[in-house]
């Protein structure tokens, strides 16, 4: 059993993430985006989960706890966008906007997506999308719609989909948080 905080950014599915990371029999708390690093850090996590959201802007410290915390972190769709700026990537606004279903071709399997390809099916939005990848990261997964739907950093446990994997139209979205949870255990 691992230890995750989701950070909460505002997002209409933070609460089914909580629930998913419960469901599967991990301890999980939920926190404000504001919470510092240090009072992240009290609270001992394994790991931490960057929840979707509305707009950049509204991402509070996310750019601090992805440089700055030396945890396993997946970021899910705003929390992807987060942190490819935070590296020095680039987001814009998609063409397909919107929730939608979404096939992902997956690029490389690797700790996350592992077991999961070479293609799925998936729920995401594309209202903003990484648009070019930070220098230290490589692209795992792409689709018609983006390129870079999934990215790692070379060296840290860094992780960031654009999809959903808490909701139920995404298929093999427990697999990937299982993945997660194994490179928790592991770090």
């Amino acid at each position: 059993m691992v230890k995750i905080i989701v950070i909460n950014n505002y997002g209409q599915f933070c609460h089914l993430i909580h629930r998913a990371v419960r469901d599967l029999d991990q301890e999980v708390e939920l926190m404000k985006n504001t919470s510092s690093t240090e009072e992240i850090l009290a609270k001992e996590p394994d790991g931490l989960i960057l929840s979707g959201g509305p707009t950049l802007e509204r991402a509070g410290n996310c750019s601090a706890y992805v440089k700055e915390l030396d945890l396993p972190i997946l970021g899910i769709c705003l929390g992807h966008q987060v942190m490819a700026l935070a590296w020095g990537g680039t987001v814009r606004t998609g063409s397909a906007g919107g929730y939608a279903a979404v096939e992902i071709e997956i690029l490389e399997e690797d700790d996350i997506l592992k077991g999961i390809g070479p293609s799925t099916h998936v729920w995401a939005s594309h209202a903003d999308e990484v648009s070019s990848l930070p220098p230290d990261f490589i692209r795992l997964a792409r689709s018609r719609i983006s390129e870079i739907e999934a990215m790692k950093h070379r060296t840290k446990p860094l992780y960031g989909v654009q999809w959903h994997p808490e909701v139920s139209h995404t298929e093999r979205g427990n697999e990937l948080f299982r993945n997660f949870f194994e490179v928790c255990l592991n770090y």
